[in-house]
């Protein structure tokens, strides 16, 4: 039904609506009261008395709407609330599929904004806009910048579903275009140039063989050098954070710390959880089951199932399945780029909440996480602006390799990430259980949709505008990757990402640096830099573990005599540290039966200078391509969680 009443008396609209009335109390007086919404539903037999009852409780501890809470907990259907909020606010429903909106009216306030003002600037009347709104008691709010854009306007009210259609039929490309050039150019890897880095990578391979044929020795200790530097540097800061995480845990309490003894806040801000599928059909009903587990009030609770448009079959699947009504799919449009970031970077225009959450499809998290979130984020002050939680592993005991996977996961989200936080250096994000403060992550432009490792690139963002990351203790369980060759993409796909995200950065140190300070701007060196020497010169480190065995080094003879014992005591110090945090980081009851294991990542680490150089040729022939990992082949009971 089209709306009449509105622009019959658009005047009438504008006073009831109240921004532009000079008097909003006096105003406020004369106009009756609004029959409230539920006693609309009632009436039209929308809803029960015991379900309304069970809705008004619920709003009585919770800042959220009538209409919103009814349809989170499946007491009445959209068509229903929208038709009685019509009633209520004495406006016509709006349905596009009758007839479509004005696009240049879209374009004069952008999709996006208009997705997220929840506002669809529909037809023009005269000189008076009709604007079709899903949340009609925000239409005083967003007034005053619809009006500078379209001159005087009146209101509808259309489903959220069809304003979502509505903008998707006709905007599409704009929303597509703008998922994968949000961030700022100068901080994407989207003009990345593949054939200059081709180029400048031929040219050091050669300049490389030629002085290795005109000074073997003189260029294998150049090299030498730099990856016994790296391995230096990155073995003091290994050290130093998991020291100082390790002082942080032994720490007592404090006062009424303990679990269970300070409740939750009662009131508690939206959150929106992504969770990103491609071509996993088989996965969609455990995922529910695992997120139907998440304590959170479900009215407050938005999930949004973010999956490729013609990924038919988890489409499909998902189709099929019985989702609840807090949980919504979200189609992306197709396109010649594919990847996570780009996904998230879309379904967000769609999200309702103010804290926004990313999990993967396997993951599992504990039940009071997203509680926990909330209160971090409402005990801390505007800077924190993203809190990453702990990653576990369900299947540890299928193979070495996982096993090892286990190992490395514990120590770097139970001790090295902490750490790093706690030494004011750059904390390079996991890529699920992460949450961020809506406001920040938008202005911030979201994820860069080019970058395979949008996660560390935004951790890295973040950090050079000035926001904090935290670590909080909460788990979410997930499965380790063990197949050797998906191990090797997934690894190679992490490294190619470091690799372009050093390098994005590193466009303009002297900015870096200035944003950053010394200490973090050193830290990003050691962290993305010296992580990818190690790994690219590797077969170096590895000659001389000859001389650990009690054989002679072709170069021994070119080095000074302290230099041998300067190399079995740094191989000793980088050894035996790195055990130490890998043992130490295994404190939980369900890990101690991997401390033995831990010896074993002397031949787990060396898969990654594999893994390394196919990142490097990937840099050159796909740099976008992403190396998707396959989820759920060792999906088995649910484990606990500490």
């Amino acid at each position: 039904m089209i709306a009449v009443k509105a622009l019959a008396n658009p005047d009438r609209s504008r006073a009831a609506a109240g921004p532009a009335a000079p008097n909003l109390r006096s105003v406020a007086q004369t106009l009756p009261a609004r029959v409230p919404l539920g006693s609309l539903l009632m009436r039209r037999g929308a809803v029960t008395p015991a379900d309304l009852r069970m809705a008004l409780d619920i709003q009585t501890r919770q800042q959220v709407r009538l209409g919103d809470i009814l349809r989170a907990h499946g007491l009445a259907d959209e068509d229903a609330v929208i038709g009685a909020l019509a009633e209520q606010y004495e406006t016509s429903v709006i349905d596009p599929s009758d007839a479509p909106p004005d696009p240049r009216l879209i374009d004069l306030i952008g999709p996006s904004r208009c997705l997220k003002m929840g506002c669809l600037p529909w037809r023009r009347a005269g000189a008076c806009t009709l604007v079709a709104c899903s949340a009609p008691d925000r239409f005083a709010d967003h007034r005053p910048a619809l009006e500078a854009a379209l001159g005087p306007v009146a209101m509808a009210v259309i489903t959220e579903t069809g304003l979502h259609r509505a903008l998707i039929g006709s905007r599409r490309s704009s929303l597509r275009l703008q998922a994968e050039t949000c961030v700022r150019a100068r901080e994407s890897c989207r003009t990345w140039d593949a054939r200059r880095f081709s180029l400048l990578m031929g040219a050091g391979v050669v300049a490389l063989l030629g002085a290795t044929v005109l000074a073997p020795k003189a260029t294998f200790l150049a090299l030498f050098g730099i990856v016994v530097l790296a391995l230096l540097l990155g073995t003091a800061m290994k050290i130093a954070a998991a020291t100082v995480q390790l002082r942080f845990l032994k720490r007592p309490p404090p006062p009424g710390a303990g679990a269970g003894t300070v409740p939750f806040p009662a009131r508690k801000p939206p959150v929106s959880i992504m969770v990103p599928l491609f071509h996993e059909p088989d996965i969609a009903p455990r995922l529910v089951k695992r997120l139907g587990a998440l304590t959170y009030p479900r009215e407050l609770l938005d999930v949004l199932l973010v999956v490729e448009e013609d990924d038919h079959r988890t489409r499909d699947a998902l189709a099929a399945s019985a989702l609840p009504h807090w949980m919504r799919v979200i189609p992306v449009p197709d396109s010649d780029l594919r990847t996570k970031p780009r996904a998230l970077n879309y379904a967000m225009n769609f999200a309702r909440g103010t804290i926004i959450g990313v999990y993967d499809a396997e993951d599992a998290p504990a039940p009071d996480q997203l509680h926990r979130i909330a209160d971090r984020f409402a005990q801390s002050g505007p800077d924190l602006a993203c809190i990453q939680g702990v990653l576990d592993y369900v299947n540890p005991r299928t193979n070495w390799l996982s096993r090892c996977f286990t190992i490395e996961y514990a120590a770097w989200f139970r001790l090295m990430l902490p750490g790093l936080e706690k030494l004011g250096l750059v904390v390079p994000l996991g890529g699920t259980t992460l949450f961020f403060r809506r406001d920040i992550l938008e202005a911030l432009g979201g994820w860069d949709a080019h970058n395979v490792t949008e996660d560390a690139d935004l951790g890295l963002r973040l950090a050079r505008h000035g926001y904090r990351t935290e670590l909080l203790d909460t788990v979410t369980l997930e499965e380790a990757n063990c197949r050797l060759w998906p191990w090797i993409k997934q690894r190679s796909r992490w490294l190619k990402g470091y690799a372009m995200t050093y390098a994005v950065h590193m466009r303009d140190p002297v900015t870096l640096w200035r944003q950053l300070g010394p200490w973090r701007f050193a830290g990003v060196q050691v962290l993305f830099l010296g992580t990818l020497i190690q790994f690219l010169l590797a077969p170096i480190l590895w000659s001389f573990w000859i001389m650990l065995l009690g054989f002679g080094h072709p170069l021994a003879e070119a080095l000074p005599g302290w230099t041998l014992p300067f190399i079995a005591g740094m191989f000793l110090l980088a050894e035996v540290s790195g055990l130490a945090i890998n043992i130490a980081a295994l404190r939980a009851p369900h890990h101690r039966f991997l401390r033995g294991w831990a010896i074993s990542l002397h031949a787990y680490f060396p898969l990654a200078a594999v893994a390394a150089y196919k990142g490097c040729w990937e840099m050159i022939s796909s740099p976008f391509y992403w190396d998707k990992t396959t989820h759920g082949l060792h999906d088995t009971a649910e484990h606990g969680q500490s």
